[in-house]
């Protein structure tokens, strides 16, 4: 049920690297039987290179579906975002087996059936590929000591490379900004500005955004709800109509005709509005289209606490912590400032004293500052009639002289006919409104919103800020929050921040994904016992998995990418790959010839002779991954699929070889 969308044409791109693996391994076996044993019929070669390699390649394929699959399960709004990657590459990967056992041979008959082969040493040395692996492999295998050498060395550049988070060179961000061609810049004055005031301030906005060369058009909105796309779905864009309140909706230049990214622009744009002149308390937010899910912000804290005086004053603390962050931008919070207003009340003793009634009161003050329809005009044939409206001018409608010297009737008593000044029977006070209350699945919160722009751009960065920032102020006679980064808090006694924004998709995800990665494993693990009979050999098989993040964060550091969700996705479905070639491998030492040899030369020839086939598949899945380099959103699968594989497969052949050395010689 899946449609051709965006993720779905990106995961056939991502599977056709992986695709052609089965019918490269198969391929190869068969042309090196052809050139091993010239005297039997190439028909009966091919059917005896395919019964080779057909069992590994039946579990290497499994272990790619074993790894891919489990992601399918993942929860939150990234779950559905995500599924037709591991559905549409699961479905594509059990095919292709089925064409590399079957078609695959058929067609090596009929096209290179009667080719000539070129023999390399009877089939036994690889090759010049062979020769290579064997010159490097040889110095490495020659002692258990030059083994145990090789292999720490590994894992001291494994650790190394995860050390890349800890030194934050390389982040950790759901999704990096896309390249979009539309903006809009937010608006929210203090409660009680005129529209006026709004529409001022939006068109000022517009005038310094359409200085940039980039910009192609802009609308403003004030007093108003801008039309809302994607991301207003969430942030319940079609709700903002308050007078205070406006937007600027940006139109970019198409991307092909511009250097800059939206996201750059967004950047440019933030830095030269925040020179406006604005009223205290107001808030001009510049937003992008999400590249994912969208979320009310990107870093949003939610304030819990046993009565609203207590939630405002911690967000005050809170908010005052975001602002001292140089990464943390367009910070606001949900309760804003309390807006003065009028209030009008009846003075019961002067409207007796002048016998008016209270009704009479209330009917005036409404017309005086809304209107009344007093009729309509019919206008026949079906068509609905035109309502007759008697109001003040918009303009107008306002609390002044002419407002309380209006007339209204006193005629309590019957035959009464005299009429008296509103002014006279109301009494008008000054004060302030109340503040807005919000609920999170029924419990009251206080929220603080911010993005993030600068050194770092990912939510969790902004939260071990605000958390250092939070624990330099001084909280005597406040109860400091607890800092919680998922679920609600059962006890509201006690203030409590709850992480929430762009960070709880983040951890479902990664949290869905990391349980998706164990159960991938776990699979892995039994289809390598059922095909080896061993309950330690998958352990070895398994061992270069981790080598891969030699490579991924590597390449993530030198793109200066985030290691992202379709990150993740690259690594998993790495596992499996990299899992597929060691099979490969471990199958070939299995059932290569021992007898009268040292086990170092089955274990170079076995190495020699599967590093042909191992290096063009995963030279296969680098030409899939190259042609999604340059795409923004699925920039990190890429980086992970083809530095993962640069790394991984030329470290596999020799790891497993290594290990085999240490712990069987």
């Amino acid at each position: 049920g899946y449609t051709l969308n965006r993720v779905s044409l990106f995961a056939l791109i991502f599977s056709i690297g992986i695709l052609v693996d089965d019918a490269i391994v198969v391929i190869e076996n068969i042309a090196r039987h052809w050139g091993m044993d010239t005297s039997k019929s190439r028909r009966r070669s091919a059917i005896e290179a395919v019964a080779e390699v057909g069992n590994p390649t039946i579990v290497a394929t499994l272990t790619v579906v074993a790894a891919l699959l489990p992601m399918l399960f993942v929860s939150g709004m990234m779950g559905p975002y995500m599924s037709p990657i591991p559905a549409n590459a699961s479905a594509a990967m059990l095919f292709s087996f089925f064409v590399a056992v079957i078609v695959t041979p058929w067609l090596m008959l009929k096209v290179a059936g009667k080719a000539p082969v070129h023999t390399h040493d009877n089939g036994h040395g690889g090759g010049a590929l062979g020769r290579v692996y064997a010159a490097v492999a040889r110095p490495i295998l020659s002692s258990k000591a030059a083994s145990w050498s090789f292999l720490v060395v590994v894992g001291a550049l494994t650790l190394a490379s995860l050390a890349l988070f800890y030194t934050k060179d390389v982040t950790v961000k759901l999704l990096p900004f896309d390249n979009k061609s539309e903006l809009s810049v937010v608006i929210d004055l203090p409660e009680g500005s005129s529209v006026e005031a709004t529409d001022a301030m939006a068109q000022s906005v517009a005038r310094i955004v359409l200085e940039l060369p980039e910009v192609l058009s802009v609308q403003t909105h004030a007093g108003t709800a801008a039309p809302f796309n994607f991301n207003g779905l969430v942030r319940h864009s079609y709700l903002r109509a308050a007078p205070s309140m406006g937007d600027v909706a940006i139109n970019l230049t198409p991307k092909g005709d511009r250097e800059r990214s939206s996201h750059e622009i967004a950047l440019d744009i933030r830095k030269r509005i925040s020179a406006l002149k604005r009223p205290k308390g107001s808030s001009l937010k510049v937003v992008e289209p999400p590249p994912g899910p969208p979320v009310m912000a990107t870093l949003l804290a939610e304030i819990y606490g046993p009565d609203a005086e207590t939630r405002r004053k911690v967000a005050e603390k809170v908010e005052a912590a975001f602002r001292s962050v140089p990464f943390i931008v367009d910070v606001d919070n949900s309760y804003g400032v309390r807006a003065p207003r009028k209030r009008i009340t009846i003075s019961t003793d002067d409207a007796e004293f002048f016998k008016v009634e209270e009704g009479d009161v209330f009917d005036t003050i409404a017309t005086l500052s809304g209107g009344k329809t007093i009729g309509y005009s019919h206008r026949g044939l079906g068509r609905q009639p035109i309502p007759i409206l008697l109001e003040r001018p918009k303009g107008e409608k306002t609390l002044d002289e002419r407002f309380l010297t209006t007339p209204i009737p006193a005629n309590v008593l019957p035959g009464a006919n005299g009429v008296v000044e509103l002014g006279d029977v109301v009494r008008v006070t000054d004060e302030k409104t109340s503040f807005p209350i919000f609920r999170h699945n029924g419990s009251a919160a206080e929220m603080v919103t911010a993005e993030l722009a600068g050194s770092f751009e990912a939510p969790l960065y902004g939260m071990l800020a605000v958390q250092e920032a939070i624990d330099r102020q001084d909280w005597t006679g406040l109860q400091k929050p607890v800092i919680s980064l998922h679920g609600q808090p059962d006890d509201q006694r006690h203030s409590t921040l709850l992480w929430d924004g762009e960070w709880e998709v983040t951890w479902v995800t990664f949290r869905d994904m990391g349980a998706a990665f164990m159960i991938a494993l776990l699979g892995i693990y039994i289809l390598v016992v059922a095909q080896f009979g061993s309950f330690k050999l998958p352990l070895v098989i398994l061992t270069p998995v981790p080598l891969t993040f030699i490579g991924i964060l590597g390449g993530h550091w030198l793109f200066g990418a985030p290691f992202s969700a379709t990150s993740m996705i690259g690594f998993i479905a790495l596992a499996g790959i990299i899992v597929r070639n060691s099979i490969l491998l471990v199958d070939f030492v299995r059932h290569a010839d021992k007898e009268g040899r040292p086990f170092t030369d089955v274990l170079v020839e076995a190495g020699a002779i599967r590093f042909k086939p191992i290096l063009l598949t995963a030279l296969a899945a680098i030409i899939g991954a190259a042609v999604i380099l340059t795409d923004p959103i699925f920039q990190g699968l890429a980086i992970s699929l083809l530095f993962g594989l640069i790394s991984s497969t030329l470290l596999t052949v020799l790891v497993i070889p290594s290990i085999y050395r240490v712990l069987r010689t």
